[in-house]
Formats: structure tokens, sequence, C-alpha cells
């Protein structure tokens, strides 16, 4: 069984606050948690707008790359409590995304946080006025550029699902004087880095394999 290590409270009640915001967007979430080394802890989600989300914290997990359960481990965190804690049985099977390189990413931009919140609330406006047959956004208004960041010979185009998911996940606090949320990117992936937490896209479609 995995058994997951977390001494400082406060690091528990980060991730408990992780996992139950991907809980809310989806009731079936599944968590991979996967050591980093040094004592970190990441752990990701694959959400509902299909991009990554990731927040690490101090701590431990064994085995040290495993996914589970986001109900369950919301409870071994806010019920169970102590510093270990079983977050319920090995669910690998359940994850379905890549995850990028850790390696390589470069700085792009930094954005103000004020700009971002703007941004999605505007967004969030039309998705109200716009919801599909299935209570959902379009996906043509999920894929808008909303922002194209450019820096060190590199352009990024951050579609709307990217700050649908920062907001929904809860990663930008604009309340915080000067806060900023930094793009980095590699050849594959886009990374924008808020106060709370990460989102994470690939920069293109994976091709079809042709046979």
């Amino acid at each position: 069984m995995p058994e997951l290590h977390i001494p400082d409270p406060a690091e528990r009640d980060t991730l408990a606050a992780f996992v139950a915001r991907a809980v809310r967007l989806d009731g079936q979430s599944a968590i991979r948690l996967r050591e980093r080394g040094r004592g970190r802890l990441e752990a990701w989600v694959a959400t509902p707008f299909e991009v990554l989300v990731t927040r690490s914290v101090e701590g431990e997990v064994s085995p040290a790359d495993v996914t589970v359960s986001g109900n369950e481990l919301l409870a071994a965190l806010t019920v169970a409590g102590g510093a270990r804690m079983d977050p319920g049985p090995a669910r690998d099977l359940l994850w379905q995304s890549e995850l990028p390189a850790s390696t390589a990413w470069r700085a792009v931009d930094e954005l103000p946080a004020t700009v971002v919140a703007d941004l999605t609330d505007r967004g969030v406006t039309l998705a109200r006025e716009h919801v599909g047959p299935h209570g959902t956004p379009p996906a043509s208004l999920m894929d808008q550029t909303v922002l194209t960041v450019s820096g060190d010979d590199v352009e990024i185009k951050v579609p709307m699902r990217c700050l649908f998911a920062l907001s929904g996940m809860g990663f930008v606090d604009s309340s915080v004087p000067g806060d900023v949320v930094r793009v980095t990117a590699t050849d594959s992936w886009m990374r924008l880095d808020a106060r709370y937490g990460a989102v994470l896209r690939r920069r293109h479609a994976l091709l079809p394999l042709l046979f």
C-alpha cells in the first residue's frame, strides 16, 4: 500500500487545498504523487480543461511515483490527519497524461497577476454567455488565444483554457501587490507559474501514429 509522509501541518494544508480544488473541478480526479528529490513532492492533476496542474510540498511518498484517488487522498489529508497517512490504494491505470521533462525550461516573460485575473474574468463572462449543449464552454472559446508572450526568441500563445485552470484551481492572487505569473517553456511545453501552483500544456498537438 502507498504511504504518504508530510511532517509539516502547513504543507499538509497546502496539499489538501490543492486536492480539494481538483476534486471540485472533477469529482473523479486522479492525483499523481511524485518525488522530485531533496525532500520535495509534486502533486499532478489532469483537469477538465485539458491542461495539467501541479503543486509541490515538502514530503515523501512510497512508492516514489504513484497515482491515487483525489477523494481518498483528500480524506486522508483532512480527516485522518497526522504526518504519515494512507492516501488510498494505487490507481496508476487512471493516469493517462504525459508529464513534461523537468529540465530545459526557458524563462519567457512575467505577467502581472492583475492582468491575468482580469482576462480570466472576461473569459468566464463569455463562457456563461456561450454555454454548449453539455453545459460547458465551446472548444472554440477554450482554445482562443488570450495572450501572446514573447521573449528569448520564443513566442508562447496562451489559450483561455489555461487561464480557466489557473482560476479554477485558485492559483492566482491578484490582491497581492506586484504579484506575477511567470511564463516558461521548452520546445514542447508551456508553463504558467502563479503564487499557488502551475498550469502546463503542450505547445503543439501530438501527431497521430501512422501504421
